[in-house]
């Protein structure tokens, strides 16, 4: 075989470049990205053939070159189906937003907007304002600062309030969240210094005392909420209503971590009570911390609010600047906190209807796919199941659904199919079978997850 002569006659770049399907990418990816791609193509067809391989057809490099742009040139962040059944899944984004919420975060991205303008007095003003009076409206706080995680707001909290100087926390606390968020860690990272008080499983109101009588130099006592795992047996805690009690008979504020941000009862949908937001505060804690993206329903953030004469300082601390929200976070959670204004949460914002959906309804639409798949020759069964909250939330608290399960003789090489589709579809395995749960899926993804299901089990 001559590879030479062979290597001669593979078509030029510009041959390549003038095929019609290269053309109609040319508006897409521009001139200067899809001749590099073409040049790497044959590059690598040349390293083939004097390995041993064929002389490929004019069409195949078109080919090769067009899969090797959109394969490397597209986005790495995607819209995903979540069809898993957990509600805040952390890996696929945590909380999907509202329409509103949407169009806020469009309207201020647009042009310019006054995120740290004054309009009235016509000077510089402070981002700082922006939701902060939405917040102690709902929470009855005095006042509230935004920045861009809840472990930030823990972190700001810690270094303005405690730093250099002692701070109790229960044992049983000491709570590692995903992505190793360590409270022992973020406090020594604030210059606070950690004072366990307590055992694992239990904690008593002597325990406090005991350290306070005995450490000179206590800044506060902080209470970590454990939201991703629960202590059961024989355990005791000591309530925050009592921890603020004993903080004010020795002149020392309460700090309370809840992390998932409910401004709604959980109870009340048939699950566990999560800490609220307004109990922390009207209980008397000094600062409360929590995320935005969470049980709150809105975009990634950590929220403070509390006594203007704790939260102020957090403001003008050099370490706010660097943790500060954008005007795209501050524009979708004004919107999102405006839907528990106008008590709407539950038909509005994405988490709280997921939440709130009847079993019924889940069924019916549980149905519908069945019957859309059955027109494809595609058998499938509506069958029990339960939905998870997620995201560091209500453990091993689950809510009733219906699955639509598709019974596959691979069910593991389609699941991987569908998350290679175009948008990826997210399901989960359960007794060998693939499920799809209704209550994460957005009505308006419906015709997208059907085809998928369509083109990768038909196909």
């Amino acid at each position: 075989m001559n590879v030479s002569a062979d290597l001669r006659q593979l078509p030029s770049v510009d041959r390549v470049l003038n095929a019609p399907a290269i053309q109609a990418l040319l508006p897409f990816y521009g001139h200067r990205l899809v001749v590099t791609a073409i040049r790497r193509t044959l590059g690598r067809v040349r390293e083939e053939m004097r390995a041993g391989g064929e002389l490929p057809a004019p069409e195949a490099v078109v080919a090769r070159t067009i899969a090797l742009l959109r394969d490397e040139l597209a986005p790495t962040l995607r819209p995903v189906i979540n069809a898993t059944g957990v509600i805040i899944h952390t890996n696929l984004g945590r909380a999907p937003l509202s329409a509103a919420a949407r169009a806020a975060m469009d309207a201020v991205a647009r042009g310019y907007s006054n995120l740290e303008y004054d309009l009235p007095a016509g000077r510089r003003g402070h981002r700082t304002v922006h939701a902060e009076r939405l917040l102690c409206e709902l929470t009855g706080a005095e006042a509230a600062l935004v920045v861009n995680n809840n472990a930030g707001a823990v972190l700001l909290a810690l270094t303005v309030l405690a730093r250099g100087r002692g701070v109790l926390i229960s044992r049983s606390q000491l709570v590692e969240i995903g992505g190793g968020f360590r409270i022992p860690e973020v406090m020594a990272q604030s210059g606070a210094r950690l004072i366990e008080v307590g055992t694992t499983n239990r904690t008593h109101r002597r325990d406090y005392e005991r350290a306070l009588a005995e450490e000179p130099d206590v800044a506060l006592i902080l209470r970590a909420h454990s939201s991703n795992f629960r202590i059961v047996g024989f355990t005791a805690e000591v309530g925050l209503p009592e921890l603020v009690e004993l903080g004010r008979a020795h002149g020392i504020p309460v700090m309370d971590d809840l992390g998932s941000g409910a401004l709604l009862d959980t109870a009340a949908f048939g699950l566990a009570h999560e800490p609220m937001i307004q109990e922390s505060v009207a209980a008397g804690a000094a600062v409360v911390c929590f995320s935005g993206d969470k049980l709150l329903g809105g975009p990634q953030a950590g929220i403070i609010v509390g006594r203007a004469e704790f939260v102020e300082p957090m403001k003008r601390h050099p370490l706010a600047r660097a943790l500060r929200a954008d005007k795209l976070c501050l524009a979708g959670l004004q919107a999102t906190l405006m839907h528990y204004l106008r008590d709407e949460a539950t038909t509005h914002i994405p988490v709280w209807r997921m939440i709130a959906a009847p079993v019924e309804e889940l069924a019916r639409r549980a149905r519908r796919w069945r019957r859309a798949l059955a027109r494809a020759g595609i058998r499938a069964e509506v069958v029990d199941g339960r939905s998870t909250v997620g995201g560091g939330s209500l453990p091993e608290e689950t809510l009733p659904t219906r699955l639509l399960a598709l019974p596959l003789p691979d069910p593991d090489r389609v699941a991987a199919a569908l998350r290679r589709h175009d948008p990826p579809v997210v399901a989960r395995i359960e007794a060998d079978r693939l499920v799809l749960d209704p209550r994460t899926v957005l009505p308006e993804e419906e015709r997208d997850l059907l085809r998928a299901l369509v083109e990768v089990i038909a196909g």
